[in-house]
């Protein structure tokens, strides 16, 4: 079993694993000010009981960083994941100064594609592995090495956006896409090993700019969509998939036992018919559940 959280954060992203390892993982950062000291005594609680703990940062965008200093001093940020790179700002932020500290020190470790890492996707005889992969970037991919090039000049920072994959053993799968945008996924859809993921947070908090391509959702075929918290006007809805949209849901926690998800949210109004009720009780506010599917066709 293994619990994973997506805060209502506004606009930015902040989730975490609690994994059934001894590990720990907390994805990208978004502290404003509004629920810091909830969040963080959250946080720092779930992570008590774990061995290993990790942060990983998607890409340098601020609203996947803001208040990692304020992380960083609750819960000490030992093992960061990062795709590496030499993002400038101007201006400079408290929090991207913190993070380019993070980036640059003994303390970071750089992920791209298949790379491998104790005790994230390799176990041994003291601890199990988490069930992690890094499915992107592609360090030597041409539309990646020109999208660095544009990041490291500060001109833009979406499409280096890591592409992780979580695994539990005979049950679900969830991927998270950073801020990638849609033409990007085009271009790199024959570079990356997509399979069938049963929840999948759509790029980009949602937006259009970041729809999923169809040459993505064909393999990926996913059961659950979460669409971020960008403004509704902005937002793609998936038409055809179940959808959970953040906005509406505010906080999701998706409790991961064997081959069913089931669903809660911090909205006690929010009401989901995709869903169906199993009666779960582990949590406030429970909106239903889903068993994982293990069976499909790719196109064709």
């Amino acid at each position: 079993m293994s619990i994973i959280k997506s805060f209502a954060v506004g606009n930015g992203d902040l989730f975490y694993i609690l994994h059934g390892s001894p590990n720990f993982t907390i994805i990208d950062c978004n502290l404003t000010g509004d629920r810091d000291d909830e969040i963080l005594e959250e946080l720092k609680y779930q992570s008590d009981s774990k061995e290993i703990t990790r942060f990983i940062s998607t890409h340098p965008d601020q609203d996947h960083f803001e208040g990692i200093e304020k992380l960083d001093a609750k819960i000490p940020i030992l093992n960061f994941y990062v795709v590496k790179n030499s993002a400038v700002k101007d201006p400079e932020t408290d929090s991207f100064k913190h993070y380019c500290d993070l980036r640059d020190s003994t303390k970071a470790f750089y992920i791209h594609k298949g790379c491998k890492r104790k005790w994230m996707n390799q176990g041994d005889e003291t601890r199990s592995a988490s069930g992690l992969s890094i499915l992107w970037p592609d360090l030597q991919n041409p539309y990646f090495v020109a999208e660095l090039a544009k990041c490291n000049a500060g001109e833009g920072y979406n499409n280096v956006s890591a592409v992780i994959r979580y695994s539990l053993q005979n049950g679900a799968t969830v991927m998270w896409l950073g801020d990638l945008e849609t033409q990007f996924m085009e271009d790199i859809a024959d570079s990356i090993e997509l399979e069938k993921t049963t929840i999948v947070f759509a790029a980009h908090h949602g937006r259009e700019s970041g729809k999923i391509p169809d040459s993505w959702l064909r393999k990926l075929d996913p059961q659950i969509i979460v669409i971020g918290e960008a403004p509704s006007r902005h937002l793609n809805y998936y038409t055809g998939y179940k959808k959970i949209t953040q906005n509406s849901a505010g906080d999701i926690t998706m409790e991961l036992v064997n081959d069913k998800v089931h669903f809660y949210v911090s909205n006690p109004k929010y009401y989901n018919k995709g869903l169906t009720d199993e009666g779960m009780t582990s949590f406030p506010n429970y909106v239903g559940s889903i068993t994982v599917e293990t069976e499909y066709t790719l196109d064709g």
